[in-house]
Formats: C-alpha cells, structure tokens, sequence
C-alpha cells in the first residue's frame, strides 16, 4: 500500500517580484505623488498642446502629435543623425504659431546659414 505525501509548493519567484514592485510603486507614490510612475499601456488624461516635429512618424510616436509645448526637451543621437534639422524644424514651426523659442546649441556647429535654410518660408 502507497503511502500518501503532503506536497508543499514555495512561492513562486514572479508572485515574489510583483510584491516587491508593488510595494516599490507604493513608496514612490508616497514619496512624490501619485502618478509619478505610470504603467506602460496606461493612458491618464493629460491635455498636452504639442509642436509638430515635420515628421508624421515620430509625431505618432511620440503620441501627443509632437513634442510638448511650454518644455525643456532635449534631442540626442550620434552624429550627422538630423538632431539639428529636427530641433530646427520644431522651432520653425513653434514660430509660425506665434511662440517664442531658444535653441541651444550643445554642439555649437551650427552656423547662420543653417538657420536661415531652416527658417525660409516660416516668418
């Protein structure tokens, strides 16, 4: 005749790490506020006014239809990637609605002509 065994399972390594994340995002919570860690896939309603970039495939990705109006962004990339011709583009178009814009140039290589080829046909 068989004997019968009692079984006991541990908990299970990812039932472990989703407490350990809970109780993380609940103390980030508590410490700067609810809704500074957001969920990927999570979609709060934010009303952002955006600026086109000039590129309907990075305004999709961004997901607000550009980059965020009234904010500091900062374009970064390897060299001779666009990252001026964007951030010229943005500010051009940020002109044409009537705003004012600063660009600083980290880099430093960009020189007038660039920015008058830029700013043709956005005054």
């Amino acid at each position: 005749m068989a004997t019968k065994k009692t079984v006991y399972e541990a908990p299970s390594p990812a039932s472990d790490k989703k407490k350990a994340l809970q109780t993380a995002l609940a103390q980030i919570d508590k410490n700067f506020g609810k809704g500074t860690v957001m969920r990927l896939g999570d979609r709060p309603e934010m009303n952002v006014e955006a600026i086109p970039t000039g590129s309907l495939a990075l305004d999709a990705a961004l997901g607000i239809g550009g980059v965020p109006k009234g904010r500091i962004i900062e374009i970064y990339g390897p060299e001779s990637s666009g990252k001026t011709t964007l951030a010229l583009h943005i500010l051009a178009e940020a002109q044409k609605r009537g705003g004012e814009v600063a660009f600083v140039d980290g880099g430093a290589r960009t020189g007038p002509s660039v920015r008058r080829s830029s700013r043709r046909g956005h005054r």
